[in-house]
Parts: structure tokens; C-alpha cells; sequence
């Protein structure tokens, strides 16, 4: 029999099979895609601590399934139709360099639920996305980073050029030049998700620059750990908490806080309720946590961090709000206008004040 032909008879059997999902289902198998191994201590690690979650939470009625590192490009669409193929109901792709192959593959399995992190393209009826509001985040280290560089020169260590990141520079660089009109911001770009190598290297250049703080938009805990080769340089955990540098250079983190949103959706499939979304919370929703602040953070600047979260989480304060211009000097968001939801997931430009240009 062809390969083709192959594909349509199990994808024909998966649509038999998961006829019932509107009903609800006894057992559940959800599987995960991961671009980090999941000992990196922050993307993966904590996306994997979210699929641990549905286990606990359901027990025998979930089988979890994951692989790890998996290329964002034709491997993942390899990865996924396997997965598919291997009785998976429910598929999380972890990173936003999966989202062609996740709505390529969703159209071959229509009863398989796909759900993409990070992305926007919802192709099919079966694919759900979801995303966590990192800037906010962003803000309140942006608000340290002001008030405790020494040489007023912060740094930010970037992925790849997409609007969950460039959100993430912005924010930071605005909360940072509020409260100290004297900070400069520098940006290298990694072009890496996960490479401790790259990432490391990238901490040193900005660190051979000055910046004496360092925030990251990277996988690993390589940047802290090059700061703490360096007296007085700090920075903050990303997607996980990396406690293990609170005694050195990390003062706090933000952290991912996906589990409860995989116990919810995964248990929409076993009772009957789940149906097509796009996901978007934040501080409020719990997806975003604020670390433990450290007693290197003074006392006067922790209260300011606390205050902005709680703002942030009450909906009282938008870390976007006007008013804002474009890096051109042109207007973005007039005094007290706050950004709507749309320019910021599609955000392809710096704010005034930020040198240099975004990579194409």
C-alpha cells in the first residue's frame, strides 16, 4: 500500500475513534512538542512542568507523550503526523516556530485537537492557540533594571525578530526610562531559542559594553551564569525561576505558568466541553509570575515592583499606555490611550528611544 494511502486510512481511523470527543472522553492522550530539552531550565523545563500538572491532576485517564528538541522546520511536521498517527487526541507545539506545521498536519487529522504556543494562525477548526502576556513581565523588570543600573546601560538578549519579542524589548526599555531618563538600552540578537553556547556568548557582549544588567529572551540559564562571572552585573530568570543564581545575580524572574491551562484544556476533552480558542492571559490569569525578589533589589524598588504587579494583575495599569511614540519619533498611543491587543501581536517596531534596527 502507498505511503498516501497509508496516511488516509489512519487518519480515517482517528476520525472514527475520536467521534465522541464532543461527549466526552474516558482516557485522554496528550502529547507535547518541545524545541529545548527539558532540562533547560526555562522554556521547555517549564512547559514539560505543565504536562507533570495534567498528570497529576487526572491520573490514569491521561497518557502523556512528549519528545524533546525537536527542529522548528519540517522535523516538527515529521514529529506531529507520527504523533497523529500514534493515537495522540490533544498535541501541544510549544514554540512559535511550529505554527506552518502544526496547521499543515491539523488539516490531515481533523480529530486531533492541535494546540500552538505563541502563535496566530488558526487554519482549521481543530486548532487552538494560546499565549501568556510576557511584556508584563517585562515591565516590572524594566523598572528594576532603571533604578538599579550603576552605569545606566541594560542589555537584552533576543531570539528571533517576532512580536512576542520585540513586545518584550519595548516594555522593558519604557519601564526602564521612566524611572532613570539616563539608561541606554543594547540588544544583541541570539537567533537561538536554546543554545547556551550563543546565549552565553551574547551575555559577555553586552556585558564587555558596560550593561550591567541583563535580560534575556533565550532557553537557558547560560546568561546568568555568565553574569555571575562579573561583580555587579544582575539579571532575571526567564521562563523559569532559576533559583539556583538567587544568591547570585538573579534578583527575579519571570515565570511561565502553563500547567493550569493544560489541566483545563485537556480536561475540556474528557468532559465534553472543549472547543476552539485563542488563549491569552497574563499576570491577572496566573500564566505570569513575578519571582521571589531578591534583598539585592532595595527595599524602596521592591515595594515599586510589587505595586506595578499588582496593578498590572488588578487592571488598573497597562504596561503600554500613552503616550508612546514609534521609534521614528512618529505617534503610537496618545496620552492615556493604551495599546490594543492587536498592534502588540503584531508588533514590528522599537519605541522612541531604542537605537539601532530591528533584523529582517
Amino acid at each position: 500500500m502507498k505511503r498516501r494511502n497509508l496516511l488516509a486510512t489512519a487518519a480515517m481511523g482517528l476520525m472514527l475513534a475520536s467521534g465522541a470527543f464532543a461527549q466526552g472522553m474516558d482516557k485522554v492522550k496528550a502529547c507535547f512538542v518541545y524545541v529545548g530539552p527539558i532540562g533547560d531550565g526555562g522554556w521547555t523545563f517549564q512547559h514539560h512542568d505543565g504536562a507533570m500538572q495534567v498528570k497529576a491532576a487526572y491520573g490514569d485517564k491521561v497518557e502523556i507523550q512528549y519528545q524533546e528538541s525537536v527542529p522548528e522546520g519540517a522535523d516538527a511536521e515529521r514529529v506531529l503526523t507520527q504523533m497523529a498517527l500514534g493515537g495522540c487526541n490533544i498535541i501541544f507545539t510549544t514554540s512559535f516556530g511550529y505554527m506552518d506545521a502544526t496547521n499543515a498536519v491539523a488539516a490531515k487529522f481533523p480529530n486531533v485537537k492541535f494546540e500552538h504556543a505563541t502563535g496566530f494562525k488558526r487554519e482549521h477548526p481543530n486548532v487552538s492557540t494560546y499565549n501568556a502576556r510576557f511584556y508584563e513581565g517585562r515591565a516590572i523588570q524594566g523598572h528594576i533594571a532603571g533604578k538599579m543600573t550603576k552605569t545606566n546601560k541594560i542589555g537584552y538578549i533576543a531570539s528571533f525578530p517576532i512580536p512576542e519579542v520585540i513586545m518584550g524589548i519595548n516594555s522593558y526599555y519604557l519601564h526602564a526610562k521612566k524611572v532613570n531618563p539616563d539608561v541606554q538600552l543594547s540588544v544583541v540578537w541570539a537567533f537561538t531559542w536554546f543554545d547556551p553556547a550563543k546565549e552565553a556568548d551574547s551575555a559577555k557582549a553586552l556585558i564587555d559594553q558596560g550593561v550591567d544588567v541583563i535580560a534575556a529572551h533565550t532557553d537557558s540559564t547560560a546568561p546568568l551564569a555568565e553574569a555571575a562571572k562579573v561583580e555587579g552585573v544582575i539579571g532575571f530568570g526567564q521562563a523559569s525561576d532559576m533559583a539556583a543564581y538567587k544568591d547570585g545575580p538573579r534578583v527575579t524572574s519571570i515565570i511561565d505558568n502553563w500547567g493550569p491551562y493544560y489541566v483545563k484544556r485537556v480536561g475540556a476533552l474528557l468532559d465534553g466541553t472543549y472547543e476552539q480558542i485563542d488563549a491569552w492571559e497574563g499576570i491577572a490569569g496566573g500564566e505570569v509570575l513575578i519571582g521571589e525578589i531578591t534583598d539585592k533589589v532595595p527595599a524602596d524598588v521592591k515595594a515599586e515592583a510589587e505595586a506595578m504587579r499588582d496593578a498590572i494583575a488588578a487592571g488598573t495599569y497597562h504596561p503600554f499606555t500613552g503616550p508612546i511614540n514609534k521609534q521614528d519619533g512618529s505617534p503610537w498611543l496618545a496620552e492615556g490611550q493604551t495599546a490594543p491587543d492587536g498592534d502588540l501581536l503584531g508588533m514590528n517596531f522599537y519605541v522612541e528611544g531604542i537605537t539601532g534596527e530591528i533584523p529582517k
